[in-house]
């Protein structure tokens, strides 16, 4: 097999995303933040829904003095509906520096709301990060992306662009990946990769659960893309099908342990298959469906020979698990806990005083932006999108998916280069039936592939 690291920075060469002065282990720090030479960071939060307005209320409670300048969402409804949230809110009302002229809305917002911002928290729905995240660090912003960083190859490149960027300008990049904030995740992994279990053979990831939430029905007076961007999660443009945005999580475990924390760890080939039983009318509403799945496997295989089995499923009164396990050579384990062959089983010892994931990752970013250290989570997190991406390439397909063709050549689902607006025509479009089926890729007949 080919050697993974020589691949990789072959791809970022090749690409034309590498700097001569580029090395993934090293960063030029960045002086501290000091907003119009004040101790102040300005924040801006696009994408005002559930999870956008957690990551604003996760930032806020860091505790340092920050301000809010400007929110941005597609929907003037949400960016409004969040505006009041924040102004009801304690803690929230001494942060805030908002105006009815700092609360965007259109597809443009992101724009609007960046200029204002030394940091940007990234909650779009997926299809939107690479775009959103390319554009704040090329105008010198410090980030929070929200997994995933992509949901298609272009995504994927585009974001190794911005990584690139932000590498070169010394700004913090935080990811969404909340998992690897977890002190018991980290001494977990930190433990598998000092050899505790032996070498890894192989792991076992899931995310199996009943489904996601109802967002509810297409309003009678909406436009295609205006119901698809508010039921964004289960169109595949959108959001790159659940094993990209929800299992991603999981698969990052995985390459985290398979590649002993190499921020570029990723398998270099994968097999699997999918489908949808559930997530098709007349059994669920048409705005449940979607062109999603509700079920992927995928077998990824690593250079070094170890394996990682995937399974997601969306299906309810089923077997539901979401975990990470392992095997080695000399022992076991899941998260959190080892048992070496042999000897006394290993677990993390849960600690009332332990930040949760989603407050960690904000804490450390305030801290590396104050003090110019060193947080780039861009490298590994787009890195264990693009896996997540391999995953529907190859179970929509039936066939066996390559790294290096899926990063030069994986189908573009999202339209990146088109100037969206509420009256544009998405990339998938309900049929005569009034459902989507006939843009569910059927294995067999797909092409993972853009014509290249």
């Amino acid at each position: 097999m080919s050697n993974p690291h020589s691949s990789r920075r072959t791809f970022l060469k090749t690409a034309g995303i590498a700097s001569a002065g580029m090395t993934l282990g090293t960063f030029s720090t960045a002086p501290a933040v000091h907003a119009a030479g004040s101790d102040v960071i300005k924040v801006a939060l696009v994408g005002c829904g559930g999870r956008g307005m957690g990551s604003l209320m996760d930032r806020l409670n860091v505790g340092d003095e920050i301000k809010i300048v400007a929110l941005a969402d597609a929907f003037r409804n949400v960016a409004e509906r969040g505006a009041t949230q924040l102004s009801n809110d304690e803690k929230a009302k001494n942060a805030l520096e908002l105006t009815p002229d700092t609360i965007f809305s259109g597809f443009d917002a992101y724009k609007h709301a960046t200029e204002l911002a030394d940091l940007v928290l990234i909650n779009s729905p997926p299809g939107f990060h690479a775009v959103h995240y390319l554009y704040a660090v090329e105008k010198g912003k410090h980030v929070f992306v929200e997994k995933p960083f992509c949901v298609d190859a272009e995504g994927y490149r585009r974001c190794m662009k911005a990584n690139q960027i932000a590498e070169d300008k010394g700004l913090t990049v935080c990811g969404g990946f909340q998992r690897r904030y977890e002190k018991r995740n980290r001494e977990w992994a930190e433990r598998v990769h000092a050899g505790t279990i032996g070498d890894v053979v192989s792991t076992r990831v899931y995310w199996n659960s009943a489904g996601a939430k109802d967002r509810g029905a297409w309003a009678s007076n909406e436009t295609e893309m205006s119901f698809q961007t508010h039921c964004w999660y289960v169109f595949n443009w959108l959001s790159g099908d659940h094993i990209v945005e929800q299992h991603c999580h999981n698969i990052d475990m995985g390459n985290w342990i398979h590649g002993k924390g190499d921020p570029l760890a990723h398998p270099v080939s994968c097999v699997g298959h999918g489908g949808r039983q559930v997530r098709k009318t007349p059994r669920v509403p048409v705005h449940l469906c979607g062109n999603i799945y509700d079920h992927h496997y995928v077998e990824y295989r690593y250079a070094d020979g170890s394996v990682m089995h995937s399974m997601c499923r969306h299906m309810p009164n089923c077997w539901d698990k979401v975990s990470e396990i392992v095997a080695g050579t000399k022992g076991h384990g899941e998260a959190h806990w080892l048992q070496p062959t042999g000897d006394q089983r290993w677990e993390y010892p849960r600690r009332n005083q332990d930040r949760n994931g989603y407050q960690q990752e904000h804490i450390d970013q305030a801290d590396a932006m104050r003090t110019g250290k060193r947080l780039h989570d861009g490298w590994h997190s787009a890195t264990s999108s693009m896996t997540a991406v391999m995953g529907w390439m190859t179970t929509y397909s039936g066939k066996e998916i390559r790294w290096d063709d899926a990063v030069a050549k994986g189908k573009t689902i999202f339209p990146y280069d088109v100037e969206l607006t509420f009256d544009t025509v998405p990339p998938v479009t309900i049929g005569p039936d009034k459902t989507y089926e006939h843009a569910v890729a059927v294995p067999g007949e797909y092409d993972p592939f853009d014509k290249v």
